[in-house]
């Protein structure tokens, strides 16, 4: 039997970028960063919701702390961020790109280690009802942080002359 939110991830990060390539790469260069940025800094800043996987019934007893922690304090730590960077980008701060790469590398990184450990500790398998956050949840930050890490890599617009 293969591990199904192996597939549950892997068919939704296709579905999630699927419709950022449809939608939003294609128009990228003709929006503003910050208008690009917001709505994507105000999705993780719900990534307290990992929190999930310390709260008794939301998972299945035996969900191994070797994951349950690491996955859900790094959420929390994106959400931090990505709230320090919200006002940063939305007044035009100077700030705000460097908070924003700080946030998404960390964010990134908890992602990718979070499945590791996943993987690792065989985690799925008491995951219980917080089982959506990496089947559904998980794979649209993923997007979304790829679609960030674009932005940043984008070459400001030269101003008008």
């Amino acid at each position: 039997m293969p591990n199904l939110l192996a597939v549950n991830l892997a068919l939704n990060v296709f579905v999630f970028w699927l419709a950022a390539r449809l939608y939003l790469l294609p128009r990228l260069g003709q929006l503003d960063p910050r208008h690009v940025l917001l709505p994507i800094l105000l999705l993780h800043a719900t990534r307290h919701l990992g929190l999930m996987f310390l709260a008794p019934g939301a998972t299945y007893a035996g969900l191994p702390p070797q994951f349950a922690y690491p996955a859900a304090f790094g959420d929390l730590v994106a959400a931090a961020l990505a709230l320090a960077a919200i006002p940063a980008v939305a007044s035009g701060s100077r700030l705000g790109r460097p908070l924003v790469w700080l946030f998404n590398v960390e964010g990134s990184l908890d992602l990718i280690a979070a499945i590791a450990l996943a993987t690792l500790y065989q985690a799925a398998d008491h995951m219980g009802p917080a089982y959506w956050i990496p089947a559904f949840w998980v794979p649209a930050l993923l997007v979304t942080h790829y679609i960030t890490f674009v932005v940043l890599l984008r070459r400001p617009a030269a101003a008008p002359a």
